[in-house]
């Protein structure tokens, strides 16, 4: 097994965590984290690619081991999430990287994607959405409807969406053999969740994530002129981002390689060493 790293770079007087592991000079690839979680999500999958590529997980300002600014010291927009990504790449010297995007890590990807799109070598989405066929009304009526109009009653069932039923439920809808989820990432997230303040920082990014949707054209556009790789790793019962959203690609990105697997939307805690083998498959035919 490869060892893995772990460390902090001040950003703008930010600390932002990341874990590493692999070659240095080997070919990039980074890890963007989903919501509720954080680079913790790739514990496992960072060492079965390191004996072949240089592995980034950061988290995101506000979750994990990074940074945790009030919503009066930062602006919790996908835009800055994307900065301080941004200059953390930078800071290690890495200018050529595959993505890899789940949730919350998919609109931080395709904004480094669509800005720099020289610097992208490959996509690898697992729930990492960019359509809007990807939404699952049931989950995100609420919360569309909290952004559109953040009253009292809104913003009540938006802080629903923090509770550790809610979490659970995040990690085992859609999973055939719940056995097979280590309740220790529902309990690791909740506590990150309930620190004084994350609530507010939740809500802040809550209220900016139309601006996600908005931004799909441009990314859209961007799938049709670079032809950039892609592969779709994706749970076929996730009711957060659906199947749809992963089918979607192929209208941009014809040779895209989707693959639905029968879990939820944490797909590697149950699928692992299937995605692992299909990403080394991929990587290694478009990576050199």
């Amino acid at each position: 097994m490869a060892t893995v790293r772990h460390h902090t770079e001040t950003i703008d007087g930010l600390p932002v965590f990341y874990r590493e592991a692999g070659p240095r000079d080997a070919p990039a690839i980074v890890l963007l984290h989903g919501f509720p979680t954080s680079s913790h999500m790739y514990r496992n999958l960072i060492p079965a690619l390191a004996d072949r590529y240089r592995v980034i997980a950061p988290d995101l300002i506000g979750f994990g081991n990074s940074a945790m600014p009030s919503v009066e010291e930062f602006t919790y927009s996908f835009d800055e999430l994307t900065r301080v990504t941004a200059a953390l790449l930078d800071r290690l010297g890495v200018d050529r990287y595959a993505l890899y995007v789940q949730d919350y890590g998919a609109p931080v990807g395709w904004r480094l994607a669509s800005r720099s799109p020289e610097r992208v070598t490959a996509i690898v989405t697992q729930s990492g959405n960019a359509y809007t066929e990807g939404f699952v009304d049931e989950f995100w009526a609420p919360l569309f409807a909290y952004a559109a109009t953040p009253t009292h009653d809104s913003e009540q069932d938006a802080r629903g969406m923090y509770t550790l039923e809610s979490t659970r439920w995040q990690y085992l809808h859609g999973v055939p053999d719940e056995s097979l989820v280590s309740p220790d990432n529902w309990i690791h997230d909740q506590a990150l969740l309930d620190r004084p303040g994350n609530a507010e920082i939740q809500l802040a990014l809550f209220r900016d994530y139309p601006t996600n949707a908005a931004l799909y054209p441009e990314v859209q556009r961007y799938f049709r002129t670079s032809q950039v790789p892609l592969l779709a790793v994706w749970g076929a019962n996730d009711e957060i981002f659906g199947p749809d959203g992963a089918r979607a690609f192929q209208r941009d990105l014809p040779d895209a390689e989707i693959h639905l697997l029968d879990t939820g939307h944490f797909a590697l805690e149950t699928h692992l060493d299937t995605i692992a083998a299909h990403m080394r498959d991929f990587l290694g035919r478009h990576l050199r």
